[in-house]
């Protein structure tokens, strides 16, 4: 490779790069990710909440099943990436199945989005293995995330929280314990349906 292509090359990884770290790109009306100064707990006020655009793919354990967050339509909804083989993951795991147990009674729902996972009983055994009931896309690749234009894919674990009106309201770029999320969902859950 001449001197001008690795140059060229360079400048095409180091402005994707800028790209994923800042959260910025194009986009039309809908959900556009943006870190106010690498923060990794990001709050919206109601007010400037935005749709969380269509995220969907199979079922862990039924590959001919779909699940999306629209299935949840009128409920506050943690999305949470994970993957077995993050070790983060095995400590927030149980965490999440025990809060969404003690706030689904209040209309919290959580789905899982197995990422990186390139067979899938590893995954569901790390479920099974943990008693963990919520459902789960199986998701490799990380399409089903596509359309959340600017999300970093690469951050795992990391958590999207949704308001009854389809509205991000919270991202967590980090693993989380039930404590981080209470608050936030305990006021999403009081907050009224569309």
């Amino acid at each position: 490779m001449t001197p001008t292509a690795r140059r060229g090359a360079l400048a095409v990884v180091l402005a994707a790069v800028v790209l994923v770290a800042t959260g910025c790109s194009g986009g039309g009306g809908g959900y556009e990710f943006v870190s106010p100064g690498g923060q990794t707990d990001i709050h919206y006020a109601e007010s400037e909440r935005q749709p969380l655009p269509e995220v969907a793919g199979e079922d862990l354990f039924d590959p001919n099943k779909r699940i999306a967050a629209s299935d949840f339509e009128g409920k506050v909804l943690l999305i949470n990436l994970w993957g077995q083989w993050c070790g983060p993951c095995r400590v927030e795991a149980p965490e999440l199945q025990a809060l969404y147990e003690e706030t689904r009674d209040d209309g919290v729902r959580l789905l899982g989005i197995d990422l990186r996972d390139y067979d899938r009983s590893a995954p569901q055994d790390f479920m099974r293995d943990r008693g963990l009931t919520y459902p789960s896309i199986y998701d490799p690749s990380g399409r089903s995330l596509l359309n959340l234009t600017g999300y970093p894919r690469s951050v795992v674990p990391s958590t999207i929280v949704v308001d009854r009106q389809g509205r991000v309201a919270a991202i967590f770029l980090r693993d989380v314990l039930a404590e981080d999320l209470r608050p936030v969902v305990n006021r999403l859950a009081a907050e009224p349906a569309a």
